[in-house]
């Protein structure tokens, strides 16, 4: 007989951003060698985290970077320079998105609830529908 553990045994899920493998890991789950991790540490492709002994750490989010460097160097011929182009395009796109996703939330609760049709927002991004602070939104626009 099988018995299936009930949802209250059952891990929590991975978190992606957790830095939890060490460089060999890593780079066995990215099929790379370490010393090219070491190599896209040092030019800033893929960060690894650090422990208080200097060690490497990479997360999930990490390991499938590495995998995306892999496939646009060895697959698509893209040099390094270009791949770290890409990695900040993508990380522009993705925190544009976020603020988007806050932009629409705040909009839909704008038009919900007819007391906060008025609200303000100062220089540090804190936005206030009525009289209730609804959100720290990121700035639009670096300081100047």
């Amino acid at each position: 007989m099988i018995t299936i553990a009930s949802s209250a045994h059952l891990p929590e899920p991975l978190d992606p951003d957790a830095a939890i493998f060490v460089i060999s890991v890593a780079a066995q789950l990215a099929g790379m060698h370490p010393q090219t991790l070491r190599t896209y540490d040092r030019l800033g492709i893929v960060t690894a985290r650090r422990t208080r002994g200097r060690g490497r750490r990479y997360s999930p989010r990490d390991v499938q970077r590495l995998r995306l460097v892999q496939h646009l160097s060895q697959d698509e011929g893209i040099n390094l320079e270009g791949i770290k182009r890409i990695l900040a395009m993508e990380a522009e796109i993705e925190r544009l998105r976020r603020q988007a996703d806050d932009l629409t939330m705040l909009l839909q609760a704008a038009r919900t609830d007819p007391r906060s049709r008025t609200f303000t927002a100062d220089t540090d991004g804190r936005v206030q529908l009525g009289r209730h602070l609804v959100r720290q939104l990121p700035r639009a626009l670096p300081p100047a």
